[in-house]
């Protein structure tokens, strides 16, 4: 087993862990919280565009990995300047965009949920702009990747 392989199997492994507990959020998690909160606060619909922008960060996110899943495997095969590849970098960032854009109508919700209720939104609204950073510099990544692909492939 050469160091490319064991590396991109290594990675592999990371990129299945975080499916998994993407997936684990989506499934158990997100349901819990939809079904608890409306108990505790009857008549307040705050909390179900929060869940919708939560659903689609993470089906965004988990497109995303599935992609990276699919660009080690075509590493492993020596198609690392293939077309397919440049595909895949194209749908990860799109997908970063994406989650982007989710967390900002999530920011946005909060601001307007908090103006309503008089809360102060400062704890989740800083996370969020993390997530933004973490999520941009991914995609900043990979389109930096991505173009000397382009010129190489054509």
């Amino acid at each position: 087993m050469n160091v490319k392989h064991s590396s991109t199997t290594f990675l592999k492994v990371i990129i299945s862990l975080i499916g998994i507990a993407v997936l684990a959020l989506c499934f158990f998690w997100l349901p819990l919280l939809a079904i608890r909160e409306p108990k505790t606060h009857p008549g307040v619909y705050s909390l179900y565009p929060l869940l919708g922008y939560a659903y689609g960060c993470c089906i965004a996110f988990s497109v995303a990995l599935y992609q990276a899943f699919k660009l080690l495997t075509y590493i492993e095969r020596n198609n690392a300047f293939s077309e397919l590849s440049l595909k895949s970098m194209k749908v990860i960032k799109k997908c970063g965009l994406t989650t982007i854009f989710f967390i900002v109508l999530g920011i946005v919700t909060l601001k307007v949920i908090a103006k309503v209720t008089g809360d102060d939104p400062a704890g989740p609204i800083s996370l969020s702009l993390m997530g933004i950073l973490a999520t941009s510099i991914i995609t900043a990544i990979v389109d930096a990747l991505q173009k000397p692909l382009k010129p190489s492939l054509n």
